[in-house]
């Protein structure tokens, strides 16, 4: 009896910590779309009334705010703060360096983990078909909005419409590179160069799920009895 009582202590912190993240994970999800909707906005349209774009601006350094917030919570929570703090790398350099507020956006992946829970008695084609889905529709819109950000107005650009952006980051992360749209700016080389790697490797993700659906069916094919 004792020794139920008595769990390791980083076992407890853990488990409070996992609490934590369950409880907010869905309005940490939903201020990251929040956030989504006031960073984007105002690049896809320029022309933005300054009343809105100022309201905007707060919704985002808020969201910012709630995003140090829930860290913080989560750093106080856990046994090792030092661990958790490197294990967490991404959440740090996010909350100290707001500079770079793209990749606060990469909270948005929640949305495939969310989905991937409440789809949990589906098949393994199936989730995988929700990982890659999701992925590929946030990777490719966030790509669009930032290289989109980076390219407006700078000498020689190419890219200064939303539609241009799009077609550009679709192609780019299916690794196709017609070279009708392109970067001219540091900032957007170095978003075509990560669109690049990641389109790589969904692809790769669709290539083996495709090969594993084509083995699986074979597979019950020849484990049925013949008529």
């Amino acid at each position: 009896m004792a020794e139920h009582d008595a769990l390791p202590q980083h076992i407890e912190n853990d488990g409070r910590v996992t609490r934590w993240e369950r409880r907010s994970e869905v309005p940490m999800l939903l201020l990251a779309v929040a956030f989504l909707v006031a960073y984007a906005w105002p690049i896809i349209d320029p022309e933005l009334e300054p009343d809105l774009y100022t309201v905007l601006q707060a919704l985002s350094w808020t969201v910012w705010l709630a995003f140090a917030i829930d860290f913080a919570v989560r750093l106080y929570l856990s046994e090792d703060r030092v661990r958790y703090a490197l294990r967490n790398w991404y959440d740090v350099l996010l909350i100290l360096a707001p500079m770079f507020r793209t990749l606060r956006l990469l909270r948005l992946f929640s949305i495939v983990r969310m989905l991937n829970r409440s789809a949990h008695s589906i098949s393994l084609m199936g989730r995988t078909s929700v990982y890659v889905g999701g992925a590929s529709v946030l990777m490719v819109f966030l790509s669009a909005v930032t290289v989109l950000d980076a390219e407006r107005g700078a000498p020689d650009a190419n890219i200064t419409e939303f539609g241009d952006a799009l077609w550009w980051s679709m192609v780019t992360a299916v690794t196709v590179g017609y070279g009708d749209y392109y970067p001219v700016t540091l900032e957007g080389r170095l978003v075509a160069t990560v669109l690049m790697i990641m389109g790589i490797g969904l692809m790769g993700v669709v290539t083996a799920a495709v090969a594993s659906w084509f083995l699986q069916s074979a597979q019950e094919e020849s484990r049925s009895p013949s008529s």
